[in-house]
């Protein structure tokens, strides 16, 4: 499977950061990540946005604000070393 895009429910499931794509969903819908492009920033206001490489995110992840650079979309909800490699965490401790 290769394309350009995938789902941002679906990357943030595949991804392993959040539990269920349910939560994942429910997160994209309540406006709580941004998201960086190209064309600059943006909230993500629907679970079907697409996500592509080189993306940004912004994300509140257990009272935690976390910066994710999106480095492979994925095919599948793997262990979490293979989700490990599809992002790159750019969070200034």
């Amino acid at each position: 499977m290769t394309t350009d895009s995938l789902r941002a429910d679906l990357w943030l499931w595949y991804a392993r950061l959040y539990k269920t794509r349910s939560l994942s969903a429910k997160a994209c819908e309540s406006g709580l990540i941004r998201i960086n492009t190209q064309h600059g920033p943006a909230r993500l206001s629907k679970a079907s946005q697409g996500l592509h490489c080189n993306d940004e995110l912004l994300i509140m992840i257990g009272g935690r604000l976390r910066q994710i650079k999106i480095k492979a979309l994925g095919e599948r909800r793997g262990p979490a070393s293979e989700a490990a490699l599809l992002y790159e965490d750019i969070s200034q401790e």
